[in-house]
């Protein structure tokens, strides 16, 4: 069997991985328009191997509410089996897995609750340094287990009739790779690209909701009473069609990081374990879902192109904090600005008004946080429609050696995409 991946991220490698550890006699080739782990640089943040979730810094949540809706797919007992698989897989490439510990906070906190809801989970937070060299080491292993990378290479097509995926490489006569197999895991980079092949085979799909938002940034020191409870904390508050969250928390060595996709540049999140990059600084996201709006995707990058300047996104700070330093030692790629307007422009009045509201809330929960803050304008999650695919594998209905795993399947963080990668694999090995 001839198993192509389109797409090195959490998924695609799980997948692999599950492949080869059961001694799986096929080829396995893997295709990103990235680069290996020991090449991706620093502003490579949305392709390359492990993908977007490689180049975060590693928060592995343990439960089935977040990150998308793995269990209905398989069921709560098997989405945990599958989560557990994940976990053990980034502990077994780790240089130091004895340091990836897992917080699990238990009671919501009384003065959280007359204004935000708060959900709370185990998370393993392996750190982005320690990322970056467990995806050197699960490399190597790939590599020397016999899969075949092929880097710097975009898959511009795929017939799913006759079963060949086309490709533009680098320095390399356009060509193509046959598969008996195809594994689908494009991440947030290529979400386009799934839909252009949902409407070019008329494939049935369920519509997703908007999520767009900014990355919030204060000193740690306003959170740290939250922070005791739980790393990664989520706020939440729902509306009629709209809910607002907090989201991927980082804190202690925690950076703001660009990421490009589409050509318009937003804001993520990521944090650091080794002492010598603390800053005492929090970030997290402040995500607004809205449901019911007609092609979401389209709407989010239009947008996000209003609340750019220059050609890259901005920064709005009350208390004119100014923009932070990454962890590479430069300005975050930004522009000052004196105003939240370009959000409510972007996002219609009542929409932005949501936001600042939340942020009013924050500073009613943590007094000291007052003015002391600043957001970057925009944070998104592109969602395409989802593929309505087979429960057991994940595959097409029309097309069931094609399978969708990760963003391309609307999952969103490490453990469930990578959960769906050994779901689909685990399928293949039984057929």
């Amino acid at each position: 069997m001839n198993v192509v991946i389109v797409g090195a991220g959490v998924a695609g490698v799980n997948a692999a991985t599950k492949l080869i550890d059961n001694n799986f006699e096929g080829k396995i080739t893997i295709i990103d328009m990235g680069n290996n782990p020991f090449l991706r640089k620093p502003e490579e943040v949305m392709t390359g191997f492990l993908g977007a979730g490689g180049w975060s810094d590693g928060k592995l949540t343990y439960h089935t509410s977040i990150g998308g809706q793995l269990s209905k797919y398989t069921g709560e007992e098997k989405a945990m089996e599958l989560f557990d698989q994940v976990i053990a897989n980034f502990k077994r490439f780790h240089p130091k897995p004895e340091e990836v510990q897992c917080s699990n906070p238990e009671v919501e906190p009384d003065f959280i609750k007359p204004y935000f809801g708060l959900k709370l989970f185990p998370v393993w937070h392996i750190g982005t340094d320690y990322l970056h060299e467990i995806g050197k080491n699960w490399y190597n292993f790939l590599v020397d287990n016999g899969v075949e990378f092929h880097w710097k290479t975009k898959v511009t097509d795929i017939n799913f009739e006759t079963q060949q995926a086309f490709i533009e490489m680098e320095g390399q006569p356009d060509g193509y790779f046959e598969y008996d197999t195809l594994i689908f895991g494009v991440g947030k980079s290529g979400i386009d690209f799934g839909k252009q092949l949902a409407e070019k085979y008329d494939l049935p799909t369920e519509p997703k909701p908007v999520q767009i938002g900014v990355r919030f940034e204060a000193p740690q020191k306003h959170f740290q009473k939250l922070i005791d409870i739980s790393y990664d904390f989520k706020l939440y508050k729902k509306f009629d069609n709209v809910s607002l969250r907090s989201f991927c928390t980082n804190n202690n060595a925690a950076y703001v990081a660009v990421e490009s996709t589409y050509g318009n540049h937003s804001y993520n999140g990521h944090a650091k374990k080794d002492e010598v990059y603390r800053n005492d600084m929090t970030n997290f996201g402040i995500l607004m879902e809205i449901k019911g709006i007609d092609n979401p995707f389209d709407w989010s990058r239009e947008a996000v192109k209003k609340m750019q300047c220059n050609e890259t996104g901005t920064f709005y700070s009350p208390s004119n904090r100014i923009p932070s330093m990454t962890s590479e030692g430069n300005l975050v790629r930004c522009v000052v600005v004196d105003s939240m307007e370009s959000l409510f422009d972007a996002l219609g009045e009542e929409n932005a008004q949501y936001i600042e509201d939340f942020i009013t809330e924050m500073a009613i929960v943590f007094p000291t946080l007052k003015d002391d803050w600043g957001i970057y304008m925009p944070e998104v999650k592109y969602l395409s429609p989802e593929p309505l695919v087979n429960y057991e594998d994940l595959s097409l209905t029309r097309f069931p050696n094609v399978h969708f795993v990760g963003d391309a399947l609307s999952a969103r963080g490490i453990t469930v995409s990578g959960a769906q990668g050994t779901l689909v694999a685990e399928q293949l090995l039984k057929n």
